[in-house]
């Protein structure tokens, strides 16, 4: 099976990283690393992915699969993706999926995820809720919650267990995040909180997930 990988080229003194679409199972659960998550090559719903599923142990934000010589700052990030509340999970597990970036050595990184049991919730608080910036480790949800209130989350259509589009558009401190093709962002976020750098990129689940990923596209500028 033939698989891509990125190639480092410096332009002008820039960084530039091209992952070519190829489904994610193409490039192989040993191209990835996990950090408390268990990893699978599988088939779900009737196409091939990567599991990615949270140690039940995993204190929140600490669990991840980072792409093995991927290096991102500016550019796009696309993927498929469908999490779902693992088996055993507590009633607050919301499917909590999405990419984590710019991940530096001293364990920082910007991550923008979902919150699939959210989107059809009869609750229009949790609604609002069914998207999320966060910074990792010093601006979590529950601080932008208490300083910045509905800032930094918004709401989309989504469901547990569905493939659902996901791209991610990062350029300096800014980010836009489009779900399932709309030409519209449903989450702005214009101050980031770290100094944009170069660094990893990984598939984020959270606490309580059992995530899913597939066709894999990171195009940086």
């Amino acid at each position: 099976m033939n698989t891509r990988f990125p190639s480092v080229i410096t332009v002008a003194g820039a960084l530039l990283l091209a992952l070519l679409a190829v489904p994610l199972v193409a490039q192989s659960v040993d191209r990835l690393e996990g950090k408390n998550v268990s990893i699978a090559q599988t088939n779900f719903k009737g196409r091939s992915a990567v599991q990615v599923t949270a140690k039940p142990e995993a204190a929140n934000a600490t669990s991840y699969a980072l792409i093995k010589g991927a290096s991102f700052r500016d550019g796009v990030i696309e993927v498929d993706l469908a999490g779902q509340p693992a088996a055993g999970a507590s009633a607050a597990a919301r499917g909590f999926i999405g990419i984590a970036f710019r991940i530096q050595d001293d364990g920082h990184y910007e991550y923008i995820y979902l919150r699939p049991t959210n989107g059809r919730a009869d609750d229009q608080v949790r609604r609002n809720h069914s998207t999320q910036y966060s910074s990792y480790p010093d601006f979590d949800f529950a601080r932008s919650r208490q300083e910045a209130p509905e800032k930094y989350e918004s709401y989309v259509d989504l469901q547990p267990g569905v493939w659902t589009k996901y791209k991610i558009e990062v350029e300096g401190r800014k980010a836009r995040l489009y779900v399932n093709g709309a030409e519209q962002p449903c989450l702005i976020v214009n101050d980031m909180k770290l100094d944009p750098r170069d660094g990893g990129v990984a598939l984020f689940v959270g606490p309580g997930t059992e995530g899913y990923f597939s066709n894999l596209k990171i195009t940086a500028r």
